[in-house]
């Protein structure tokens, strides 16, 4: 079965500029139309919430998976960057809360970019990690290169969590040699509870409307030999990603412009290693 990694889906469409189509283009129904023409089988909605734009995205989205159990899984927004608690105090009370409100997998956390990684280590960090490995939660991790090196330290601390890292972890293709960045992430890899969505090919081209992004493949190899097929998992980022790329084109870009990975390895990324991950999660596909 293939399975989006990282999706997203919204009551109204949250970006500027405003579109004719605002309260229709980020709508469930939309995804699900674009997984079946497609042959997914199943989608994990990450949760994008804020003040400004679709702040009950949890619950749309938790309604959604109630009603869609076999085709969808929810990863719920928990103190996100945009969120008026992100590191406040309670954390861990706060995704304990989510977990018994929501039908959800995981959880997913954006980092802001300037973050030093302070809260991370805490006793507020370590309690809020402490809820995800005592919940069996998947942690869908939005960071940059340079934060790895605290990422490192929480997965150590944490090894019953699996931290999946969108994007690829944002490497960039322009970056110069000997790819400092691309380095940081690649580091990672040491740590087994560490893993990266396959997905966001064009933040990392230098030019995001050149579809396969040959710039980016180079990337994709490294990531390849340093993880391993049973933890890179295919995404889409629809629908933000239609600016760029159709649905087809974000598996496309993987299974026909990825020569170097062989055919029983592409089955585990397009789906079957994050299903592994499911399987074990709460709320699993055809579980409880």
């Amino acid at each position: 079965m293939i399975i989006d990694s990282h999706c997203h889906a919204w009551r109204l469409w949250p970006y500027d500029p405003p579109v004719p189509d605002s309260a229709s283009r980020g709508k469930v129904e939309q995804l699900l139309f674009e997984m079946e023409q497609n042959h997914v089988g199943r989608a994990m909605i990450v949760c994008a919430r804020n003040d400004d734009h679709n702040p009950d995205n949890n619950d749309y989205i938790a309604g959604a998976v109630r009603t869609h159990a076999d085709k969808l899984s929810m990863v719920a927004d928990v103190d996100s960057l945009w969120w008026p608690t992100y590191h406040a105090p309670g954390a861990a009370e706060r995704l304990r809360r989510a977990a018994g409100a929501y039908p959800m997998a995981g959880f997913t956390h954006y980092v802001r970019g300037d973050d030093d990684g302070s809260w991370y280590l805490s006793d507020e960090g370590s309690a809020f990690f402490g809820v995800a490995q005592e919940l069996g939660l998947i942690a869908s991790m939005a960071i940059v290169p340079r934060l790895h090196w605290w990422l490192e330290k929480v997965a150590e601390r944490f090894p019953g969590v699996p931290f999946l890292v969108h994007h690829m972890g944002h490497p960039k293709a322009a970056e110069v040699a000997p790819y400092p960045e691309l380095g940081k992430i690649l580091h990672s890899a040491r740590i087994p509870n560490i893993h990266l969505k396959l997905s966001g090919f064009h933040y990392s081209s230098a030019e995001r409307f050149e579809y396969p992004y040959s710039d980016s493949i180079r990337i994709v190899q490294a990531i390849y030999d340093a993880y391993g097929p049973s933890r890179l998992h295919w995404g889409s980022d629809y629908p933000v990603v239609g600016q760029y790329l159709t649905y087809r084109h974000t598996l496309d870009v993987v299974r026909r412009h990825c020569p170097f990975i062989p055919a029983a390895d592409m089955e585990l990324i397009l789906g079957d290693s994050l299903g592994a991950l499911l399987a074990k999660a709460p709320h699993a596909p055809g579980g409880a």
